[in-house]
């Protein structure tokens, strides 16, 4: 309690564009070793970087979308170091003045909510990847990545926690999948970030000497990151130590960080404006062409779902988590003609649960919005009961057909025959005789007892409700 810490995060998303942002080589992931850096990533002598205006649309975009200042002018500068995959020895980004600069967006922790500043977001080319499997004590690079458009997004140094740096960067994530601007894969490298560090004694205004953690790209080792290295610092300081500006790695097998090398300042990289590239110049026209075509963003979809569909802020939050998947949700309450809470316990229950199982994402589910809300009509006309209804999804998934069918080919429709449901009753009863009399003796709680009694008898078919009503009227003395 006795510490405050302080954190911001840089995180590069991977634009969405066919090709990359200097040449036209293509950015498809998983292609064979150097087969996409062409001689412009390469920077051989003789050519020349052409800016892909679809990136600059994008970053246009996002800046929009976080209500952020887009620069009429922006210059690409020369970021110099040494890297074996950093063919050029220098990688084009900008320094001064970025595209976007000054917005923020809204994160939820718990119950409250914080404002995160964002400071900037400049577009950028990535490096290529060094190998260090299979090389028997060498290294390959692999530059296809080389020359790939990023958009590096800097926050205000404004968390003060490990928990609220995942929700910063889960949102900046949702986000960027919303603008489909960025897949948002992590395993593939589509989406990762730095994190800065740093702790002070509590009511300090000075900040702490802050540790950059390279390349994270998970949100779980993110957390994990971070708060390793919340203990290593304050355990650093009150031990009589201080800490160093560095860059550092986390190592998720060993749960810890480790020094990688001395942090870098700005001037050391020797920024200068790149010579190939003119400034870029974005007119109105286009940044309100850009506006116009922005989708339903996730702060604005959340809130239209609890005032539409009289949604709790939870169940909003997790039905727009994805745009794919606040499609499906819509697509369902439209075709089931309303009822939005109980299509909303449908897929945030059964679906969430069988695509989690399989590790699918909605866009993958076998059950589609018009086959969900076939049997959810079935569901609502009590056609079926809700135990039925689960056995009717576990066939829709496995593809024997849509409710309708299942129903009739399995003979699952509920059972409302008063007669019926009277005559299993007396059997179970005359069955049962002990039981009958401790419930007439007092033991109520024996009544969900003969309920599933009773149920069993039917296969799961009776009415539930009509079940219930029968037995409270049976079972008196």
């Amino acid at each position: 309690m006795n510490w405050e810490t302080v954190i911001g995060l840089e995180i590069h998303a991977q634009l969405l564009t066919r090709s990359k942002i200097f040449s036209g080589a293509p950015t498809a992931f998983g292609a064979e070793p150097n087969t996409q850096a062409c001689a412009i990533d390469l920077g051989l002598p003789g050519v020349l970087p052409v800016l892909n205006k679809e990136a600059v649309r994008m970053a246009v975009a996002f800046g929009l979308a976080v209500n952020a200042q887009i620069a009429p002018r922006s210059v690409f500068a020369r970021k110099n170091y040494f890297y074996p995959d950093l063919p050029k020895g220098y990688q084009i980004s900008q320094y001064e003045l970025p595209v976007v600069a000054r917005g923020s967006i809204r994160i939820a922790i718990g119950d409250s909510e914080k404002i995160i500043g964002i400071t900037r977001a400049h577009l950028e080319e990535d490096a290529g990847k060094s190998l260090h499997e299979d090389f028997h004590g060498m290294s390959g690079i692999d530059l296809n990545r080389a020359g790939t458009p990023l958009l590096e997004i800097v926050s205000e140094p404004d968390m003060r926690s490990a928990k609220e740096a995942v929700a910063y960067m889960k949102a900046i994530h949702q986000l960027v999948r919303y603008l489909k601007i960025c897949d948002g894969n992590m395993q593939e490298g589509s989406f990762r970030c730095d994190a800065n560090v740093s702790v002070r004694r509590r009511g300090e205004a000075k900040l702490g000497t802050r540790c950059e953690i390279k390349n994270l790209n998970s949100f779980r080792f993110v957390e994990h990151a971070i708060e390793y290295e919340i203990q290593r610092q304050i355990e650093l300081i009150e031990g009589g130590g201080k800490v160093v500006q560095e860059t550092r790695l986390y190592d998720p097998d060993k749960h810890e960080t480790r020094s990688l090398r001395a942090k870098e300042e700005a001037n050391d990289y020797r920024y200068f404006p790149d010579p190939d590239l003119l400034p870029l110049v974005i007119e109105p026209a286009f940044i309100e062409s850009v506006r116009e075509s922005l989708p339903e963003l996730p702060e604005a979809r959340r809130e239209r779902f609890m005032t539409q569909y009289a949604l709790s802020p939870y169940d909003a939050g997790v039905l727009t988590a994805s745009q794919e998947l606040a499609d499906y949700y819509e697509s369902c309450v439209k075709l089931v003609g309303g009822e939005a809470k109980l299509v909303a316990n449908w897929v945030m229950g059964d679906l969430s649960a069988f695509l989690n199982k399989e590790g699918k994402d909605i866009t993958q589910s076998p059950v589609s919005p018009e086959l969900l809300s076939g049997m959810i009509k079935r569901l609502i006309d009590k056609t079926i009961s809700g135990t039925i209804a689960k056995k009717v999804f576990e066939l829709m998934w496995a593809g024997e057909g849509d409710a309708d069918q299942i129903i009739e080919k399995h003979g699952l429709k509920q059972v409302t025959d008063t007669g019926a449901i009277e005559k299993a009753i007396a059997e179970v009863m005359a069955e049962n005789p002990t039981q009958l009399e401790q419930y007439r003796s007092g033991k109520g709680k024996l009544f969900g007892f003969f309920v599933g009694q009773v149920m069993k008898k039917m296969q799961g078919k009776a009415a539930p409700d009509q079940v219930n009503a029968l037995l409270k009227t049976k079972l008196q003395p």
